[in-house]
């Protein structure tokens, strides 16, 4: 039997929205801030920040777990090439965490965390777009009926009218206003991937045997390869931001 996740460090890049949080024997500090083009140089200073306020090291860590996606392009590219750095550095295991169930959960604990619970996440994918994903939470945790896909807003509402949404949570709620008729659903506007709700994902992931090797951090797209020169341009220079900000700090690539 795998004894409990203890000490796990969290984060997710895949917002506008940076979000780390670090829990030792149930008790957790968390750091939020600017995501975005500002993630990849901010990360891994705030994620030692948060290590140095609780005493102690990457290696006292049991896990490292990340937002896998879906999201930002560069976005996810930092957040795996930091999981990858770190958890090499340290022989750690990952635990990749579905970014959409990141906002369900987060939507949950914003709403009192009912014991059972139907949400449909909806995130602002740009381009006129959405990342969605029907999560319902139960006895055994969290399921996915539908699992993280692209769509336009006339395609979700379509699946919606066969069976209405109880809650919608995610920025598309924002983004597109008037647009996207969730009837009568309660809305979660306000819910992101935050690391806070990350944690019960990950020790849920950990206790059914989801650890993985850190070579396997790999991110989950929905849209094709992005092949615009600047989002290209973009992704490299945040890795090698992360590369030179983990040698700064002596952790192997």
């Amino acid at each position: 039997m795998t004894p409990p996740l203890s000490s796990c460090l969290a984060f997710d890049t895949a917002t506008e929205h940076l979000s780390i949080a670090l829990q030792v024997h149930g008790r957790v500090w968390s750091h939020e801030g600017p995501g975005g083009a500002q993630a990849s140089t901010t990360l891994i200073p705030a994620i030692f920040d948060l290590l140095a306020q609780a005493g102690i090291g990457l290696r006292d860590l049991d896990a490292i777990a990340f937002g896998r996606g879906p999201g930002a392009f560069t976005g996810l590219r930092t957040a795996c090439s930091v999981a990858q750095g770190l958890a090499f550095g340290a022989d750690l295991p990952v635990l990749p965490i579905d970014t959409l169930l990141a906002v369900a959960e987060d939507a949950r604990q914003t709403r009192g965390a009912p014991a059972h619970d139907d949400v449909w996440v909806a995130m602002d994918a740009r381009m006129g777009e959405i990342y969605a994903a029907h999560a319902v939470f139960g006895a055994d945790g969290w399921q996915l009926p539908t699992p993280p896909l692209l769509c336009t807003p006339q395609a979700l509402q379509e699946r919606w009218a066969a069976q209405p949404p109880a809650v919608v949570a995610g920025t598309a709620l924002t983004a597109f206003g008037e647009a996207l008729d969730c009837g009568a659903a309660q809305r979660v506007p306000a819910a992101l991937p935050r690391a806070r709700a990350m944690l019960p994902l990950a020790a849920a992931l950990w206790a059914n045997g989801g650890a993985l090797d850190a070579a396997l951090a790999l991110p989950l797209y929905l849209r094709d390869k992005v092949a615009q020169t600047m989002a290209e341009r973009a992704a490299l220079k945040a890795d090698a931001a992360v590369a030179a900000t983990n040698a700064a700090l002596g952790v192997a690539p």
